[in-house]
């Protein structure tokens, strides 16, 4: 079959193959590095109570069939390592059978990591890399051109994540449709990184260029996607300026850099590197794709069906594998920007006069004088739960009490997930929270004062805490 095949596209699927792989690799490796504190056997939310109740069905994973520590660190780390290896090209080496096995591998690690990763893995960027993972399976090697079946599949998962976004926006917070959602956005948003101060201090019309230039390319470039050439090849270069302007701008894990490899996968780049002939696919290969393709349209109905409600869902995922999901970000943009800040203190009894010690974290804003960090396409995990605790002491309540407790205890796996511990030599007798508002300094405040960041403090979160006994969890006094 003459159309199956797009041999014109082979750099594009290159190009697309290696940032996928790469961004696995960040992927495990943060999983791996990760996991101990925050879902391991001493976890905040421990896997094994988590399978206990979360049937096969609901949570396909291998760590249904077994949960150890030892046993999801060889997951993550074989994931890592076989991501490395793609990404150095070694699938275009082997047979196209073996290479679809290796990425279908890959694909299976992560949905077994992210499905039993409860809040912590809660994240529309754990689908869209499951989904783009599940068809980069069927995008073949060296030994075949790539098939136009799934090069449109990407670039209709591509349409869905930029207009699923620019819908949530349009039906959302009105400062979308007033265009002065980003006088707000690049403070307020969960992780700032080190030019967001910058980008906040930009003049007012230039943030309503922002937001309009963002209803543009999430809401009419996305239609070009499924034009001829040069067009699309077009469209998907103004989606990834637009994804590195949004890279510059804060953190947001693999999002950006995801949307921009779906974005690579759209452009012909034929007309630089000439005619590249490749073999003809098998049948059993064009058999395959084909039998996706159609379960890939199958399930797109309600995606589809929830883009055109009125009562838009944003990231959800419809079923178990991660297949076809829905996507979309910031509907909703915060005018103030709270922190709950976490101390500890090595006094018997907590007076007025009771000296504290803060902890840091890596990301999330702390010390004002600290200039935000850039982490992205590395997630944070820890981090940006606490941003949403801020938000809502509802989003901290399944995990705050084990990660105080841990903190209660010096647990090392807990403390490497923070810039630093404060009590080096024996664990703190209290730990507290407090609630702040945080703004940015203005230009006079940074040269005078050399902070990034003033804070307000605005009430207690979580009166000082205890652990009353070493075998019994945290209590209030």
């Amino acid at each position: 079959m003459e159309w199956f095949s797009a041999p014109d596209y082979w750099l594009s699927r290159l190009v697309f193959q290696r940032a996928l792989a790469a961004l696995y690799l960040v992927a495990f490796v943060g999983a791996a590095l990760q996991f101990r504190a925050l879902i391991g056997e001493r976890g905040m939310l421990p896997v094994p109570e988590y399978v206990r109740y979360a049937p096969m069905r609901r949570a396909p994973s291998v760590f249904q069939l077994h949960y150890s520590d030892r046993f999801f660190a060889c997951c993550a780390w074989a994931g890592a390592v076989l991501s490395a290896a793609l990404l150095g090209g070694a699938a275009d080496h082997l047979p196209l059978w073996t290479a679809m096995l290796w990425w279908a591998v890959l694909w299976a690690l992560y949905l077994s990591i992210v499905n039993v990763g409860q809040t912590w893995y809660a994240f529309g960027w754990e689908s869209l890399l499951l989904e783009t993972g599940f068809l980069a399976v069927f995008l073949g090697n060296e030994r075949a051109a790539p098939p136009v079946l799934v090069l449109w599949l990407l670039r209709w998962l591509l349409f869905r994540v930029e207009f699923g976004a620019g819908l949530i926006k349009i039906r959302g917070d009105e400062c979308w449709r007033r265009l002065t959602c980003l006088y707000h956005h690049h403070e307020t948003q969960p992780m700032p990184g080190p030019l967001s101060w910058f980008f906040h201090h930009l003049p007012g019309p230039l943030h309503r260029v922002e937001a309009a230039a963002n209803h543009v390319t999430q809401l009419l470039v996305p239609v070009l996607l499924f034009t001829p050439q040069p067009v699309a090849s077009a469209a998907a270069g103004l989606i990834v300026v637009t994804q590195l302007w949004l890279v510059l701008s804060g953190n947001f894990a693999w999002l950006n850099w995801l949307t921009i490899a779906l974005a690579l996968s759209a452009v012909d780049f034929s007309a630089l590197t000439g005619p590249h002939p490749l073999p003809a696919p098998p049948l059993w290969y064009e058999v395959l794709v084909i039998a996706a393709t159609v379960l890939v349209l199958a399930l797109s109905h309600r995606p589809v069906r929830n883009l055109l409600s009125r009562r838009q869902a944003m990231n959800r995922s419809f079923d178990p594998l991660h297949l076809v999901n829905t996507y979309g970000a910031f509907g909703t943009v915060g005018r103030v920007r709270y922190e709950v800040v976490i101390e500890g203190t090595d006094e018997r009894v907590p007076r007025p006069t009771t000296v504290w010690r803060e902890y840091g974290f890596r990301g999330k804003p702390g010390d004002v004088r600290r200039l935000p960090r850039q982490f992205a396409p590395y997630h944070l995990r820890l981090d940006w739960l606490m941003w949403f605790a801020a938000l809502s002491p509802a989003y901290a309540r399944p995990w705050l009490g084990g990660f105080v407790e841990r903190l209660l205890e010096n647990d090392r796996d807990t403390l490497k997930l923070l810039r630093g511990n404060p009590f080096p030599d024996a664990p703190p007798l209290y730990v507290r929270a407090r609630l702040y508002h945080y703004t940015f300094t203005d230009w006079r405040q940074l040269r005078s004062t050399g902070a990034w960041w003033q804070r307000r403090y605005l009430r207690e979160y979580l009166p000082p805490t205890r652990l009353s006994s070493t075998d019994v969890p945290a209590e209030r006094v």
